[in-house]
This record gives structure tokens, sequence and C-alpha cells, in this order.
């Protein structure tokens, strides 16, 4: 019987093991002073469809985001800080069209009166699959009215994986406040979000 050539195979896992290194190297976690936009309502900016301000938290501590932290930034607008994700507890799961606004690692002003606050340039998308909206709370108007800052069922999943390898910012069990309007979700205390 011929000897079966095991390569191929080996080099499949390896390059799958790889990819998932390179997934989880997407994201950092570090300590600073960062905008939180996690629930963030948003108005459209003039003159510009695939944009939008969002009024945001500023918080500082540990965060997670695409890029790594940095200082608070002197600008002529005001003290400039970047968007990052901290991790939350429930949220609820669209599945329509509505535009949202994606503000992970975007910069964003501190209100000179109020420096707890801060407006964020954010981007808007719509289109991507199935998007979440952070909050306490479910209704039948969660999911269709106004931009909110939000992302992907997916970039949560990824998030919320990467953050499962870090020593100083864990996440929660989310609990998903609409499991039989989510796609493939029956337990909303499970902590699992849909596939």
């Amino acid at each position: 019987m011929p000897k079966l050539d095991v390569r191929p195979f080996l080099a499949a896992i390896v390059l799958l093991a790889a990819a998932s290194q390179a997934q989880a190297a997407d994201y950092t976690v570090c300590k600073s002073t960062y905008a939180l936009c996690t629930t963030a309502e948003c108005t459209p900016v003039p003159g510009r469809d695939d944009q939008v301000s969002c009024a945001c938290e500023v918080r500082t501590g540990y965060s997670a985001g695409e890029t790594a932290c940095q200082p608070v930034k002197k600008t002529a607008e005001g003290n400039e800080v970047v968007s990052r994700y901290f991790p939350v507890k429930s949220l609820s799961i669209c599945t329509n069209d509505r535009p949202w606004a994606d503000c992970l690692d975007k910069s964003c002003v501190v209100d000179a009166k109020d420096p707890s606050k801060a407006k964020c340039a954010c981007t808007t998308q719509s289109d991507k699959g199935p998007y979440v909206v952070v909050g306490d709370t479910y209704s039948a108007s969660t999911c269709t009215t106004g931009i909110i800052s939000s992302a992907t069922v997916n970039g949560y999943s990824e998030i919320t994986d990467f953050l499962k390898t870090t020593k100083v910012l864990k996440p929660f069990t989310i609990t998903v406040l609409n499991p039989s309007r989510s796609q493939g979700s029956s337990e909303p205390t499970s902590g699992k979000l849909p596939e």
C-alpha cells in the first residue's frame, strides 16, 4: 500500500494556525485616555455622506483597538484622543440594512467645557451583515432609530475572542437581549454571539 503524503495537510494546519494568530494580532490592549463610543448616538456631517459625528465618553484605563494607544494630543480644535473598545455586558443584534457608525480607532476631540465627553469623526457602514447595538434594554425601535456606533456581529466576536487571551482586559459574559430576533441565538444569557 503506498504511503500517504501528509505534508500538504501539515502545511494547511500551519497556515490555519498562522491565520488565527494574525487575526489575534489585529488587536492590541493598552492603557491610555481614550473615547468610548459603544453606546454613542451620531449625527450626519453636512456634505459628508460617509461620515458622522458621534457623542462619546472620555475614559482613562485599559482598552482595546487595532492601533496602539496614543497620548492626548493638543490640536487647534482641542485635545484629541482616539476611540477604543471596552468590554460590554449586553447588546441587541440587528439584521436590517440601517446605516451605523464605525468608530473604532477614530479621532475624537474632547469637549473643552466637559472633559468627560468627546465628539468622534466616525465612518458610516451598511450592508455588512448583522450588527450590534449595545445597551441594557431592547425595544421595537432599537434596530430602527437613528445612527448609532456599532460593529458587525463578527467584529464583536473577534475582539471578544482576542480579549479572552489578554491578562489585563477580560471580556464579560455577553447577554443578547433579543435572542428571538437574532440569527441563530436561542440562549440570551449564554454569552455567545451567533455565528
